[in-house]
């Protein structure tokens, strides 16, 4: 079980995409499409028209943008190249709404020449190949209802926060998983609302007994703080700093850069 980073950032970041990451287990899953993740996406490897399964966290465009594109090209290569295989999208509560007011809106999206399933997950596990995935709903924005995942495969565990504060959703979450990436918005020095700071994500982390912390979805600020120090005074296990094309190993001590 393989996770890399495709975005550690949040909406315009200078040198970091926005949200996103790439689950590969016995299939490629991605999990949020925030802005300049597709070009990450690219430089993986990993055959985008062969991706099969997208989660989104919620839908706020740091989130969710590069889907418009990644969907238009999938359109484009299912018409004059192949036609991909189906595509199954899991999201929230007002999933299906989005997304089909989106593909009525937007030209050429209303009749993809593959199939689109669209799923509404709160707190029922679901499988994708082998992989068991439990979504829980997370305490963020009052008017959007934001996912995180637990994702296990073969006695491996990593869970994703998305956007998240801590609360008892989340250390449910993270309890006892070999990796935990958290929403480390904000460094402990100028925390803010409907994010976390970096010592929180370190209490969630001592909390949950989670193995591994990865710190993520960082604003400029945060970025330029010393997140991994603030985080170790309440976390002492293994701490990683996010960064785009980061991948990770998960339940293994090596980090492939």
């Amino acid at each position: 079980m393989k996770v890399t980073i495709l975005g550690s950032g949040t909406n315009l970041h200078p040198t970091r995409a926005a949200a996103g990451y790439l689950i590969q287990t016995d299939e490629p899953i991605l999990l949020d499409f925030g802005p300049r993740t597709l070009s990450n996406l690219l430089k993986t490897g990993v055959d985008r028209h062969t991706i099969q399964h997208l989660l989104f966290t919620h839908y706020h465009v740091d989130h969710f943008s590069d889907f418009l594109t990644f969907f238009f090209d999938a359109i484009c290569h299912s018409k004059f190249t192949s036609i991909r295989p189906d595509l199954t999208i899991y999201g929230p509560p007002g999933t299906k709404r989005i997304f089909r007011s989106m593909f009525r809106t937007f030209p050429n999206f209303s009749d993809p020449p593959f199939r689109v399933i669209l799923k509404e997950v709160k707190e029922k596990p679901f499988v994708i190949g082998k992989t068991i995935i439990m979504p829980l709903p997370m305490t963020h924005s009052e008017k959007q209802v934001c996912l995180g995942y637990r994702v296990e495969y073969e006695r491996r565990s990593a869970a994703f926060s998305g956007d998240a504060m801590v609360s008892l959703n989340l250390v449910s979450l993270c309890q006892n998983v070999d990796l935990a990436i958290l929403d480390c918005s904000f460094s402990s020095h100028e925390p803010g609302g409907s994010h976390m700071n970096a010592q929180e994500c370190g209490k969630v982390a001592k909390k949950a007994k989670t193995k591994k912390l990865v710190l993520s979805h960082f604003y400029e600020k945060a970025d330029r703080s010393n997140v991994v120090t603030q985080a170790r005074q309440f976390f002492k296990g293994p701490i990683v700093k996010g960064k785009d094309l980061l991948t990770l190993n998960v339940g293994r001590t090596t980090i492939a850069d």
